[in-house]
C-alpha cells in the first residue's frame, strides 16, 4: 500500500528502525514502548502558500528538540495539556489530554528517558523537508545506549510551525 506521499507501508506501517510512520499518513507504532497520536483528520487540500518557509538547520533541530522535551515532561508529569498545545487545531480536535497519556503510556511505562536526546544530534533517515505544500517531516533517531530514541515528526506551517503528527519508540541500541 503506498500512502499519500508516495512512500510504501505494510500492514503495520513503516518499517525503518522498526518505527512506523508518522501519525497523520500511517499506521500506529508497533510495540509496548511506542507513542504515536492519532492522525487528524484529513483536511481538504489547501492552495500552495507561497510563504511557508523552509525551516533551516537550526530551526529545525529546535522544533524537534522542543517536541522530544514536550514529550519527556507529559511522561513524567502525566500532563499532556502542553504537548497538545503545541499542536495544530486538527491535532487539537483529535487529541485531548487523556488519550495523549493513553497512546504514550507503553513509552512512559517504559521509562525512557527522552532528555537524553536533547543533548546528542539526531541521525537522520528523512532529513527536515516538504511533504506538501505546508508539512514539513522529519525522521530519524537519536543515537543513545541502551536504547535508542525513534521519531517521526510531521510539523504544519500556518503563520508558525506546529505540530500535527508525532511518533515516538524507544528501541533497543545496536551493540
Amino acid at each position: 500500500m503506498v500512502n499519500r506521499f508516495g512512500a510504501r507501508k505494510g500492514r503495520t506501517g513503516f518499517s525503518a528502525y522498526g518505527l512506523a510512520g508518522a501519525l497523520l499518513i500511517a499506521a500506529p507504532l508497533a510495540g509496548p514502548a511506542s507513542g504515536q497520536v492519532r492522525p487528524a483528520p484529513a483536511r481538504p487540500p489547501a492552495a500552495a502558500i507561497p510563504n511557508t518557509p523552509l525551516p533551516d538547520q537550526r530551526t529545525a533541530l529546535k522544533m524537534l528538540w522542543g517536541i522530544m522535551a514536550a514529550v519527556d515532561q507529559a511522561n513524567r508529569t502525566g500532563n499532556y495539556s502542553v504537548l497538545r498545545d503545541l499542536g495544530t487545531p486538527a491535532f487539537q480536535a483529535t487529541n485531548n489530554p487523556a488519550n495523549l497519556a493513553a497512546i504514550f503510556a507503553g513509552l512512559r511505562n517504559q521509562q525512557a528517558d527522552l532528555s537524553d536526546a536533547l543533548m546528542v544530534s539526531p541521525s537522520w533517515e528523512i532529513s527536515p523537508r516538504m511533504v506538501s505544500s505546508t508539512v514539513l517531516r522529519m525522521r530519524g533517531s537519536f543515537p543513545l545506549r541502551p536504547q535508542s530514541i525513534a521519531f517521526d515528526l510531521l510539523f504544519a506551517w500556518d503563520r508558525e510551525w506546529r505540530l500535527e503528527g508525532v511518533a515516538i519508540q524507544a528501541i533497543p541500541a545496536a551493540h
